[in-house]
């Protein structure tokens, strides 16, 4: 089953069928050649997709909906440019700050992306020209499928199993997520002094104008607080507070910027079932792919030729990592989970790496995969936004992609920097 699988998938891949319906149909055909019931098909699709924690995904979804219609983007904007809005470059720190904390709102990188591009790119653009500014928006939001709560580390935790947790992946993200974030700053800093842009804010800005900003952007700088501190103190579960995050932008919306109507409500939900829908599907018709690998015994053919080749687990970290980057060139990262965690993730226990690391680097690998081309998300979202090319938002985005796959090594090296926090905190 398995050949005719992946010469099916690979065909309508390359026909430009949407990924889901690919697997679909490579999956029926992978049944077909193995002499198997066609019912076997929708009963794998409801058991995977029949997951209490998988509600997770829409609800995070829903809740950043919810926040940006309730206008909170101006307020962490303010926030930041009171911070460090006097500085060279000043207007790219506040994107990357404003990134960072709509990062842990929303959970997810593409619906950052077209908050700060379609909010900030019209006034970057006039001190630093489109390129650049769209670059740094796209680096700002990529830092929304690191930073906790993180859709990305759910679906990933979802496929591996019980070998780790969602709260545990979260706090993985934590310190990696501040260590891009002070990165991105200091290398707009560096650009900025060598091209010679100038300050951001305009005026005085003093300590009562920060308290003041402070105040205004508190209920929003709480919610992650609130949510990812729920989560990892074990008071409720991603799903539950997920949920209570939902609540929260409600009554921010609602009693707090008063700017969410009731009217709002109807296309935030549309939204988010669309994008929850995208990646339900993939699951589906995933399942029963990986369910037709197991039969092949393909997990343990493929264990089983890696450590023939290799018994260094750095080595085959490695050759993981150098696969994860061609995977990010070419398939949704969504899909690349779905199709690769229940396969390697095993395989990696084999060599007893630290399930905690290896998902961190998995997910990070995929992540800084929405930024490369061809098929980086994460360019196509804003050259949408910004009406321009993709060379030439490569121009300015290739040395904020070259820090990532620098961090991403960093990790590899010292592997502290991403276990250090989630087992001090016992997981």
């Amino acid at each position: 089953m398995t050949p005719a699988i992946i010469f099916t998938f690979l065909g309508f891949a390359l026909l430009r069928m949407p990924l889901a319906f690919a697997l679909g149909l490579a999956s029926l055909v992978g049944l077909y050649v193995g002499g198997m019931d066609f019912s076997v098909l929708p009963q794998r699709m409801m058991h995977s997709v029949n997951s209490f924690p998988l509600m997770a995904i829409p609800l995070f979804m829903l809740a950043g909906e919810l926040m940006v219609a309730a206008g909170i983007l101006q307020r962490l904007v303010d926030f930041a440019n009171s911070l460090i809005g006097r500085v060279h470059g000043g207007l790219a720190h506040v994107a990357i700050v404003a990134g960072m904390v709509l990062a842990a709102v929303s959970g997810a990188a593409v619906a950052s992306a077209s908050a700060l591009g379609s909010s900030l790119v019209p006034s970057m653009r006039q001190q630093y020209g489109t390129g650049y500014s769209s670059a740094v928006v796209a680096s700002a939001a990529n830092l929304g499928a690191i930073i906790p709560p993180s859709n990305a580390m759910i679906v990933y935790a979802l496929m591996a199993g019980s070998s780790v947790s969602v709260g545990g992946l979260f706090m993985a993200g934590v310190i990696p997520g501040i260590i891009l974030a002070v990165g991105f700053m200091g290398l707009a800093s560096f650009i900025a002094m060598r091209r010679r842009y100038p300050l951001g804010a305009e005026g005085v800005i003093g300590l009562r104008h920060v308290l003041v900003q402070t105040w205004r952007a508190l209920p929003i700088l709480l919610m992650p607080i609130v949510v990812v501190g729920g989560i990892v103190a074990g008071a409720f579960t991603p799903t539950e507070g997920a949920a209570i995050a939902v609540v929260y932008a409600l009554l921010i919306g609602f009693f707090v910027t008063r700017k969410l109507r009731l009217a709002d409500l109807p296309k935030a939900m549309f939204n988010a079932a669309v994008t929850a829908a995208m990646v339900g599907a993939l699951i589906a018709f995933a399942s029963t792919m990986t369910f037709a690998f197991t039969i092949d015994l393909i997990p343990m053919q493929l264990t089983q030729w890696l450590q023939d080749f290799t018994q260094d687990p750095l080595v085959f970290l490695l050759l993981v990592m150098a696969l994860l980057i061609g995977v990010g060139m070419f398939i949704e990262s969504n899909a690349a989970y779905i199709m690769l965690v229940p396969l390697l993730a095993p395989i990696a226990l084999a060599y007893g790496i630290d399930p905690l690391l290896f998902g961190f680097l998995f997910v990070m690998n995929l992540v800084v995969g929405m930024m490369t081309p061809p098929v980086g998300v994460l360019l196509f979202v804003m050259c949408g936004i910004s009406k321009i090319s993709l060379n030439e938002l490569m121009k300015s985005a290739w040395p904020f992609i070259a820090f990532q796959y620098a961090v991403l090594i960093a990790c590899i090296a010292f592997p502290g920097i991403v276990t250090w926090l989630p087992r001090a905190l016992g997981y």
